[in-house]
């Protein structure tokens, strides 16, 4: 596959992209990986379905817009809301990003990251699915394909970014990365680019972000975490 544009990776380019399950777009390659692992999924008995693939640029810039703004839930890792106007500037950048990315730096942009859950079983809970861990837990709907994810997905060629917390994002068991293809981008990534773009779209906190651009990007990104030393 050849490398993909700058405005391909910070999520304004969608032209490359295929549509799958009606609404959601991805690489063709991870989109027949995804379809392949479906399949073997389903053989056992999980009904896997996408949530979230590809997000644009301004689909993420409306979400951090309204997060910084106050009129979007800022929530802790043990899942308690905070108040966006108690914090202060800094505070309040890392409680969004603990689950929100920064537009262009998320990797919902690539074509290659989704989001997954079992449809089948969600809907026999006959519970409201907000997409928290919980639900991928113990007897939730989703413990059952987040077992056999952990245990399969390296077969289609994914892995799970999120897996743990390290200090960056919150544990995502439910987002999947097509690693061949997302670690060629993170090699060819540009924070000059994403620097250039966040000052032309003038998002929300921009002053708070900039100082801060490259440990965002290595720690919550790439969750690598906080990085000391």
């Amino acid at each position: 596959m050849k490398p993909l544009t700058r405005s391909q990776i910070l999520g304004l380019d969608s032209s490359h992209l295929i549509k799958i399950e009606d609404q959601h777009l991805l690489l063709d390659e991870v989109a027949d990986a995804y379809q392949r692992m479906q399949t073997a999924a389903k053989s056992e008995g999980h009904d896997l379905r996408l949530v979230s693939s590809y997000r644009s640029f301004e689909r993420q810039c409306l979400i951090w817009n309204k997060k910084w703004q106050g009129l979007l839930p800022l929530n802790t890792l043990e899942g308690t809301t905070v108040d966006a106007k108690l914090l202060s500037d800094h505070d309040k950048l890392h409680a969004i990003l603990l689950w929100s990315a920064l537009p262009g730096a998320s990797r919902h942009h690539w074509g290659t990251d989704i989001d997954v859950f079992d449809k089948q079983k969600v809907e026999f809970s006959g519970q409201k699915f907000e997409l928290v861990t919980g639900e991928y837990e113990t007897d939730g709907p989703c413990s059952a394909l987040a077992h056999w994810l952990e245990g399969n997905i390296q077969d289609f060629g994914f892995s799970l970014p999120y897996a743990c917390y390290t200090g960056g994002v919150a544990r995502e068991p439910w987002h999947l990365s097509y690693r061949a293809i997302a670690d060629q981008i993170e090699k060819q990534y540009s924070l000059s680019a994403l620097r250039e773009q966040l000052i032309e779209a003038q998002i929300e906190g921009i002053d708070t972000v900039l100082p801060e651009l490259d440990s965002i990007y290595q720690r919550y990104t790439l969750n690598k975490g906080i990085i000391t030393g």
